[in-house]
């Protein structure tokens, strides 16, 4: 006898044909990012795919990185490092629909209204989440993310072709002649058993062989100073009383805003007392950096500076616009002084002033003592370093740890206070006869060129000066025009100095 197989009208054959192929371009692409998920376990930085056509087509990672990066592309991450990635069960529902559309195939199902409901079901469980995602995408973290929209495509044909197989199957199902037995409800029951396990059993084994990083926590180096009081120290959010975390930061650096978002999602948040010290990545101010690697930032971190305890606004107006204030900026360097002074017209006085660069120059002189990384954002809670892998994916499982370590060592480490100030040298006595050294003249003193050159006699006594012919004026201006500190040589046989405190060495901010 002809199977039931034989007889299914080719409508419903073509109809599970794009079922299987939905669930195999949806398990393509969440096996894509899953695998870029994976990757950043080694806590490095890697690429993204980002393509309709991983491999074959351009990638363009962002919005995909920032979907990744997002606190919604993994669950349990408190818990896990990084957590478990739901494009992992992504995979595992594609798979069990395309394990149910070959099994329908072959056994003749195609006309079953039990077998094709219940294929119509199952595609409804990721048609949900596409739709919960899809939106979560575009409104919350107002990315596109195309391995994501290949999946909410994907399930949505799915369901489509399910939901036409059921529809299909209620018409035709009373006068089909069967060749096997319709599926039981215990046999269906024992299907969604089946789809339980093709779940569980990859997502729990992700969990169990996933690495532990606990050993990290806090290794990964520490302050050396506090600020010093003459230092800008800004204020950010809420204020927690349990520890004190210190935040490096550049107000159009995209991780900075990033991490931003991250943190104030976090439990741990209100327990932290959130400080910023500015570290802008841009070589009009600082001296790190060949290149501005974030234009404008000097200028944005001059006005969260003069804006003192409404710092907090400045920032947030900065990280809205990022892109806009870096574009702009590039075209021309003065833009984003004018953008800030436009929204926050009582700065004008203050953004490019002196006094701000003065400010700002001693965060950067506080990187240099603590010898900090030149990149953002860095973070310390209680002087202990948040390694910087430990940012973005393993943020919920790092900072909780790192601040529980901080508080339980407060006592066996010494507390942090600012560098000394520099000794500067005492003013030398005032001496009764004139200097014999060009290089003890105060500065500003009128002294004829052969007077500062000729050396004391013992005793103390100006030597009176060897016989000359009388030089022309110009000869007698000639030591004073080649007087360059670094450049000038001393005079063959100096005489000894009279005892004082040494010239200190300047500091690395110094010497740029």
């Amino acid at each position: 006898m002809p199977s039931r197989r034989d007889h299914a009208p080719m409508k419903a054959r073509l109809l599970l044909g794009l079922y299987i192929a939905a669930g195999l371009a949806g398990f393509g692409f969440a096996a894509v990012s899953t695998y870029d998920f994976v990757a950043h376990l080694d806590r490095q930085v890697h690429g993204i795919h980002c393509a309709f056509l991983p491999g074959l087509t351009a990638n363009e990672g962002s919005g995909c990185a920032v979907t990744l990066m997002s606190p919604y592309s993994s669950v349990l991450r408190g818990s896990i490092w990084g957590g478990i990635p739901i494009s992992l069960a992504a995979m595992s529902v594609f798979a069990f629909l395309i394990y149910w559309g070959v099994r329908l195939l072959l056994e003749g199902r195609g006309q079953e209204r039990g077998a094709t409901g219940f294929a119509a079901l199952s595609a409804c469980l990721p048609a949900a989440a596409s739709a919960v995602m899809a939106y979560v995408s575009l409104v919350e973290l107002g990315a596109a993310c195309k391995l994501c929209i290949g999946i909410y495509a994907s399930s949505a044909v799915a369901l489509i072709s399910g939901l036409l197989l059921y529809l299909g199957a209620r018409e035709d199902d009373s006068g089909a002649e069967r060749s096997n037995a319709p599926l039981a409800t215990a046999s269906l029951g024992l299907a969604f058993a089946v789809g339980v396990l093709f779940v569980v059993l990859p997502v729990g084994g992700y969990a169990a062989m996933a690495p532990d990083f606990g050993s990290y926590i806090g290794s990964c180096g520490e302050l050396s100073y506090a600020p010093s009081p003459r230092m800008p120290v800004l204020t950010l959010g809420h204020q927690g009383s349990e520890a004190e975390m210190i935040e490096v930061l550049d107000p159009l650096c995209p991780s900075c805003r990033a991490f931003e978002e991250r943190f104030e999602e976090l439990p741990v948040a209100s327990r932290l007392g959130r400080k910023a010290v500015l570290f802008p990545l841009d070589n009009a101010c600082n001296w790190m950096v060949d290149d501005a690697i974030h234009p404008g930032a000097c200028a944005i971190s001059e006005a969260m500076i003069c804006a003192e305890d409404d710092a907090e606004s400045v920032l947030q107006w900065a990280f809205e616009n990022q892109e806009a204030i870096t574009e702009a900026s590039k075209a021309d360097p003065g833009a984003a002084a004018r953008m800030v002074v436009a929204k926050f017209g009582r700065l004008a006085g203050c953004v490019g002033s002196a006094a701000a660069a003065a400010k700002l120059n001693l965060s950067l002189r506080y990187a240099v003592d603590n010898r900090l990384s030149v990149l953002t954002p860095q973070v310390f809670v209680e002087g202990l370093r948040l390694c910087d892998a430990d940012t973005d994916l393993g943020l919920d499982y790092a900072l909780p740890r790192l601040m529980e370590r901080a508080l339980a060592e407060r006592g066996k480490r010494p507390a942090l206070a600012p560098k000394p100030e520099p000794k500067r040298p005492a003013n030398p006595p005032p001496l009764a006869q004139p200097v014999a050294s060009a290089r003890l003249v105060q500065p500003g003193a009128v002294v004829p060129a052969a007077a500062a050159l000729t050396p004391s006699a013992p005793g103390g006594a100006a030597a009176a000066p060897p016989a000359a012919p009388a030089k022309p004026a110009a000869a007698e201006r000639e030591p004073e025009a080649q007087a360059e500190p670094a450049a000038a040589a001393p005079p063959a046989a100096p005489p000894a100095a009279p005892p004082g405190p040494e010239a200190e060495a300047p500091s690395a901010g110094e010497e740029q």
